[in-house]
């Protein structure tokens, strides 16, 4: 059989040829390396035999496909060892994760998180016996009856499904554990070598809060010791800056469950913090040519009919009746961004027209998946819809996109750019005429290029009312998060017949593009929480100076000191408690405050302040009128965007 590789050279080899022996005949380095590989497009065990002419690829823990197959072995792995020290677990599921993997069981007698050094051990015991993965075929009824024997009820289910769907059954063994899985895995257990078992939570069976509770052991796996302890540091330095710990401790808000879970109650720090960024964004937004609005946060069922949302969103939208009609607590802002636009009739002189809002929604998450500010249930999103002719399509998507990297940009964020593309070979899923989608993807594409921007194309992601452009945001732990989107819609426009006048006369389809740029405003400051570890630049840190005067004497020169901050707009306090300096600036520091001046009797008396800088100490004595300047100047807002095209023309 003739093989060929990424590179373009080919070989032929003996029919029945496994991917190690490839990888071996191009370097015993690559062997040593190699995890599974991908075969015509499968991925595959590197035993496997292999059939017929095709392409391959040998993946290392380099590749996505080699990081998954060893993460996903580790998770059988953890669950044979689960299995060895508490006979009679049954087993859910156990996949690959982000950096990681885990396995939801129901362990009897499990004692949580104290057991994870006693199955640590067992794992490395299992890996040290270098028990090869053994891949086979069965027929459902052989599947079934094994599982059955087994008491592996959850299997049993999975079971079921794959009946239902008419797939192949398969299952992998190491020694005497066996279990459902599609693979591949690595060769043997012990390429299992550098693994770390990190916490235990409880998760419901299939993601459903009706169902039983499992027991969700998550873990890490890396392809050196090097690596893992990388890993580990990262995770340490993640815990430090949690924003569900960081943000009560420095009084930025409060998730307290008898205010309803999954709700956010902002404290005045925090609502210093929330109102800075919503300034910013008010003052950028009205320099790019934005008209900020506001809608309701209740409407009629009947326009969350109309916009299709009751048909595809509906298990996630808080329902009320309102006199003899049903009312939504608005789950998206966009369809009352669309009664704004048919206000009245559009004509061309007024596109493009960009509408903002900071607007609140709310959507029904299930218990198990809120997580602080980043998972909620009311939240604020910044959502703007741009309605356009076809021809300002390509400069509009840029505007955005630049809008975006500003923000990203100012916070000191980096970042990725995904498009997301249809799927060409299934046209029918996706609203609107192909033909339009056939227009509006190589315009997308076109508008990224001209940008000189980086991105990757994903061909089948596009949501199914239109293509978009997400850009994830990298904080400074390398931790890539859900950023700003920019997304097409074909279904709206036609939902709502959305037209504008042309300069024919005649009526048009408008083009709409939906974007947020925080995306929401609790996710956006649980990120820069994290991101800054709480020491926010000065301008947006809820107190920016703190005065310690050293005895009653010096409250006098205090109070004048804080008189002639705040003349400069600046976030000021005098902290006046009897505690010794030491304790009160070890007070600052815990609450991360920016700036500190220090009085005492010596700065009383020439008007000075012996001013500290949060996190790196004694700055030295200045002047009051230094002082107020540097720091303001350090607490200066970021300047605005370059302006957009402004719509000042009245049609």
């Amino acid at each position: 059989m003739r093989v060929l590789f990424p590179d373009g050279g080919s070989r032929e080899y003996p029919e029945g040829t496994t991917g190690l022996d490839i990888a071996r005949s191009i370097s015993q380095g690559l062997a040593k390396r190699a995890l599974v590989c991908r075969y015509n497009g499968s991925a595959l065990d590197l035993g496997r035999q292999l059939e017929g002419d095709g392409s391959i690829e040998i993946l290392t823990f380099e590749d996505d496909g080699g990081r998954e197959a060893l993460r996903h072995s580790a998770s059988h792995l953890l669950a044979s060892a689960v299995r060895r020290l508490f006979p009679g677990t049954r087993f859910g599921i156990g996949p690959a994760i982000e950096d990681g993997f885990y396995y939801d069981m129901d362990i009897p007698g499990f004692p949580g998180s104290s057991a994870l050094p006693l199955i640590e051990a067992e794992m490395k015991r299992i890996s040290a016996e270098d028990l090869p993965f053994v891949r086979r075929e069965v027929p459902i009824a052989e599947a079934r009856r094994i599982f059955s024997e087994m008491g592996e009820t959850y299997k049993l289910e999975l079971l079921a499904e794959l009946e239902a769907a008419g797939e192949t059954v398969t299952l992998y063994s190491h020694g005497d554990f066996t279990d459902l899985c599609r693979g591949p895995h690595v060769p043997s257990t012990g390429v299992l070598k550098h693994f770390s078992l990190l916490s235990v939570a409880g998760a419901y069976w299939r993601g459903d809060e009706h169902n039983v509770m499992l027991t969700r052991v998550y873990g890490t796996v890396f392809d050196s010791s090097a690596a893992l302890a990388a890993h580990i540091h990262l995770l340490e330095e993640a815990r430090k800056r949690d924003h569900r710990r960081l943000g009560p401790e420095l009084g930025l808000f409060s998730t307290g469950n008898e205010g309803g879970p999954g709700l956010i109650y902002w404290l005045p720090d925090g609502t210093i913090l929330r109102e800075e960024l919503e300034n910013l964004w008010k003052a950028a937004h009205r320099k790019m040519g934005y008209k900020l609005v506001s809608t309701p946060h209740i409407a009629p069922a009947e326009l969350w009919k109309t916009s299709g949302h009751c048909d595809y969103y509906r298990e996630n939208m808080y329902f009320m009746p309102v006199d003899d009609c049903e009312y939504v607590l608005k789950p998206m802002n966009c369809p009352g961004h669309i009664i704004i636009f048919k206000s009245h009739k559009r004509s061309y002189r007024e596109l493009p027209l960009r509408l903002a809002e900071l607007g609140t929604v709310y959507r029904y998450e299930k218990s198990g998946v809120l997580h602080g500010l980043m998972r909620v249930r009311g939240f604020t999103v910044d959502d703007g819809h741009i309605f356009c002719t076809p021809d300002q399509m390509g400069s509009e998507i840029q505007d955005v996109v630049r809008f975006a990297l500003y923000f990203l940009k100012t916070f000191g964020f980096g970042y990725s750019i995904e498009l997301s593309l249809s799927d060409p070979s299934n046209m029918g899923h996706y609203a609107g005429d192909p033909g339009q989608w056939q227009l509006v993807e190589p315009a997308l594409a076109k508008a990224l290029d001209d940008m000189g921007e980086q991105y990757k194309t994903v061909k089948g992601e596009a949501a199914f009312y239109g293509p978009k452009i997400d850009i994830k945001l990298r904080d400074a732990l390398g931790r890539y998060w859900q950023g700003p989107t920019i997304q097409f819609d074909f279904n709206i426009p036609s939902r709502f017949d959305l037209t504008y006048t042309a300069p024919d006369g005649a009526e048009h389809r408008v083009f709409m593009v939906h974007r947020a740029l925080f995306g929401s405003l609790e996710r956006f400051i649980g990120n820069l929480i994290e991101h800054f570890a709480g020491n926010f630049p000065g301008w947006l840190a809820p107190l920016q100076v703190v005065i310690l005067p050293l005895t009653a004497a010096q409250h006098e020169a205090a109070l004048s000191v804080l008189k002639a901050f705040e003349a400069e707009g600046l976030r000021c306090a005098i902290d006046r408690r009897s505690e010794t300096i030491g304790y009160r600036i070890r007070e600052a520091e815990k609450r991360k405050v920016p700036f500190m001046l220090v009085i005492g009797e010596r700065e009383a008396a020439d008007g000075s302040v012996a001013v500290r800088r949060h996190g790196e100490g004694d700055k030295g004595a200045v002047s009051v009128e230094e002082a107020v300047a540097s720091i303001r100047e350090a607490c200066r807002r970021p300047a605005l965007p370059d302006g957009g095209k402004l719509q000042s023309e009245i049609p």
